[in-house]
């Protein structure tokens, strides 16, 4: 009898496409769900009759309560190699395993700079008034040239950032709460003496934090109040960095020119999300990670996992830590 195998959040119908499923095709069915389930309830009706989930990034948690009503559940692969969202203790006391896959920062940097530039240049306003027969020209445009660049984080997506925007001949500065001169100097940046210096001083600010209990609501009012009237705010991360209400607030008084977001609080976003008409807003649905390459990868190493579980040798194996 084959296995059954969910694949979550197929938003795009191309999880069958985009790698070659034919090596496990023999031993497991595998049926994409191209909606988002929303709750528990819906997640154990839905899955009660699989063997394997598919899962990408974070989008679902898999909780102590939902593992144990999934009892055909003996396999999670989850894309990248950090997930934050599954009971490890409840899944090794089930029998489920749990396997990652590799994860290319390199789509996170290039969504980054488009966020930032969008912002800039007005390109969403200023398109869409040229297609609609609106205003020749609406907006003079923000330069990027000798302005200052700052980076809430300086790691494997920061520090990428980081080097475009030096390309583009910024002043860029980077903070996080364990950045040294050591590591700033070697990608020729300045490093900000302090959180709250780095968010005045900025012309742009850029978040490429994990997200942690240190850096979970990092940016709240008093942080927000810091940034000049004229500067920009992207968040391309995580959204509980930065807080929700009071980065709606900044945007619908004017405190800030605007925010490029790709994550919030609750996704897929409802419908009547405030974010989805905040003014000053350029938003994307979470799209960071979304890239042909590295799709893939998600799920060509998902079939790679799977075949690797059924030989009895499981690969890419995580843990909580």
């Amino acid at each position: 009898m084959r296995l059954r195998c969910a694949v979550l959040d197929d938003f795009q119908q191309v999880a069958t496409e985009v790698a070659d499923w034919s090596p496990v095709a023999d031993d497991v069915e595998v049926v994409p769900f191209h909606t988002h389930l929303a709750d528990e309830d819906a997640l154990a009706a839905t899955l009660a009759d699989f063997d394997i989930v598919v899962t990408l990034r974070e989008r679902v948690p898999f909780p102590a309560a939902l593992i144990a009503r999934l009892p055909r559940l003996k396999l999670i692969v989850a894309s990248g190699m950090r997930n934050s969202v599954i009971d490890y203790d409840a899944a090794e006391a089930h029998g489920v395993t749990v396997c990652g896959t590799a994860s290319s920062s390199t789509p996170p940097v290039e969504l980054s700079w488009a966020l930032l530039l969008g912002l800039a240049r007005g390109i969403v306003e200023e398109s869409n008034a040229l297609r609609s027969g609106g205003s020749w020209q609406s907006a003079v445009g923000a330069d990027l040239h000798g302005r200052r660049l700052g980076l809430l984080g300086l790691g494997k997506i920061g520090s990428r950032v980081a080097q475009v925007g030096l390309a583009f001949g910024m002043h860029v500065s980077a903070w996080s709460q364990n950045l040294t001169k050591e590591r700033t100097d070697e990608l020729g940046v300045e490093l900000a003496p302090s959180k709250e210096d780095l968010l005045a001083s900025s012309d742009f600010v850029s978040v490429h934090l994990a997200l942690s209990d240190r850096t979970r609501g990092l940016i709240g009012p008093a942080e927000l109040a810091l940034l000049k009237p004229t500067a920009y705010l992207v968040n391309t991360s995580r959204a509980a960095i930065v807080d929700q209400d009071a980065l709606l607030a900044a945007l619908h008084e004017g405190r800030i020119a605007g925010a490029g977001v790709d994550v919030f609080d609750v996704e897929p976003l409802p419908a009547d999300h405030p974010m989805r008409t905040a003014p000053r807003l350029l938003a994307t649905p979470h799209l960071g990670y979304v890239s042909q390459a590295n799709y893939a990868t998600y799920y060509g190493q998902a079939v790679e996992n799977i075949e690797a579980y059924l030989a009895g040798s499981p690969v890419r194996l995580l843990s909580p830590h």
